[in-house]
């Protein structure tokens, strides 16, 4: 049986051809797109491998070097530092510390290699000249051998220039030390405000805390009594109420920080900035140990006033049970001379309890103080647990106070006194804002709010 056949027209033919056309380029397009996956295996093949190694950190330890570095020597150090490997090798330097020795006995000096770089040195030395050298050479602005950078050596020494100078080579504003601090953290002296206020300028964070303590820049301010950065901080957004790792907030540090009284002025002023800024004088530590009782600690009346009338509460206890007015007696020893009958009365006529008699025995060193906490008493307990402990230079000093003293002992009071306590004890803690509206004579209004007369009667 013959086999049928037919002719392809010419229009039939040229689909059949278009058709292979297109088979033949989806084949090339296949094959193409399979290189180019093949090839871009390859490349993450090659960044998932092992990076080059890196150069040994090279070490100096010449003496010429540490000579011009330290005297900030800038030909020599032109001549030293002449490329990049140079100018970031980790130099290192031999100080003596005090090192326990169980053989001996006692402490000697033992000398202990830091290590450190050329730009810390300088930097830290406030040689602007040579760090501005060493940068131009290729010094690495971000390192830190021996646990920080060039950044916080010049932050720490008040080195404003050097300060300037890093951040505009590109200093990290924020970067941390081994022991987590931030350059914000180093600025704990008078000299350090206009490092501060570059940091701050270049974008540092100004609640940064701390890694061990979670103090923040205000906290550190607030402790060592540096009013102007306290108001730089402020202004820029700091946090009054962020509380470190012992629950403390910068008005509670501030409190507690001012122990001499030479520095009693600016401590005052920094706790009144933070007060008018929103800080609580309600707050304690984890220790319960509010403001008030830090300032009554430090026998500070100016803060323990002001403290007051923001509120502070004056009678809740610490941890040890103690409120504001104990620790003002326990601390009488030490500041018996910083007017603490003042700071007694003050906190009695804001509504404090009066003390147990036990407490007399901490007044034995200032009369007027144990003056002020027996006219709190309807009657004059009895003085045997304390009056041998007055000194007798004490005991002739204020013969006519003691004496009254004995006189009175379980004795009666005058009716004058005993309505004193009536009034007192029916106003309470509105006793200093009452009775000065009350229209008394001025000695009676003493009298009631406990003014000293050097006699008990």
């Amino acid at each position: 049986m013959s086999r049928e056949t037919f002719v392809f027209t010419s229009a039939t033919l040229r689909s059949l051809r278009l058709q292979q056309e297109l088979l033949d380029w989806d084949q090339e397009r296949r094959a193409l797109a399979r290189r180019h996956r093949a090839w871009k295996r390859g490349i993450r093949d090659s960044q998932r491998s092992d990076p080059p190694p890196q150069p040994e950190p090279q070490y100096c330890r010449d003496a010429a070097v540490h000579n011009a570095l330290f005297t900030g020597d800038l030909l020599k150090i032109k001549s030293i530092f002449r490329d990049r490997a140079m100018v970031n090798v980790i130099v290192e330097v031999a100080s003596d510390e005090l090192v326990w020795s169980s053989e001996l006995g006692l402490w000697t000096l033992s000398p202990k290699a830091k290590q450190t770089s050329a730009l810390r040195i300088t930097a830290g030395r406030g040689y602007t000249a040579c760090t501005k050298q060493l940068l131009t050479e290729g010094a690495n602005v971000s390192a830190s051998p021996g646990g920080q950078c060039a950044l916080h050596d010049a932050t720490a020494g008040g080195h404003a220039d050097c300060v300037q100078l890093l951040l505009t080579y590109g200093a990290d504003p924020d970067v941390l030390s081994d022991d987590g601090r931030a350059p914000l953290h180093l600025c704990s002296t008078l000299e350090t405000y206009q490092c501060a206020r570059l940091l701050l300028e270049h974008g540092a964070k100004v609640n940064v805390p701390t890694k061990d303590t979670q103090a923040t820049p205000l906290h550190v301010a607030a402790t060592h009594g540096l009013e102007e950065h306290v108001k730089l901080y402020l202004h820029c957004g700091a946090n009054v109420s962020i509380r470190n790792r012992e629950g403390e907030t910068p008005l509670n540090v501030a409190c507690a920080s001012a122990e001499k009284s030479d520095d009693s002025g600016r401590y005052y002023r920094v706790v009144r900035k933070l007060l008018e800024n929103g800080a609580d004088a309600k707050v304690a530590g984890r220790k319960k140990h509010s403001p008030l009782h830090n300032a009554c600690a430090n026998c500070n009346f100016r803060i323990v006033e002001l403290l007051l009338a923001y509120g502070a509460p004056v009678n809740d206890t610490n941890y040890a049970g103690h409120t504001p007015l104990d620790c003002a007696l326990q601390t009488l020893d030490d500041y018996a001379t910083c007017w603490p009958e003042g700071i007694v009365r003050t906190l009695l006529n804001h509504g404090a309890f009066p003390p147990r008699p036990q407490a007399l025995r901490l007044c034995v060193c200032s009369p007027a103080t144990m003056e002020v906490v027996l006219n709190c008493y309807q009657s004059v307990p009895n003085v045997e647990s304390w009056m041998d402990l007055v000194p007798a230079p004490l005991w002739q000093e204020h013969h006519t106070f003691y004496s009254s003293v004995l006189r009175m002992v379980v004795q009666p009071r005058r009716l004058q006194h005993l309505a004193r306590c009536a009034l007192r004890h029916h106003l309470g803690s509105l006793c200093h804002h009452t009775l000065p509206r009350l229209g008394l004579p001025p000695s009676l209004l003493n009298f009631v709010l406990l003014k000293n007369e050097g006699r008990i009667e």
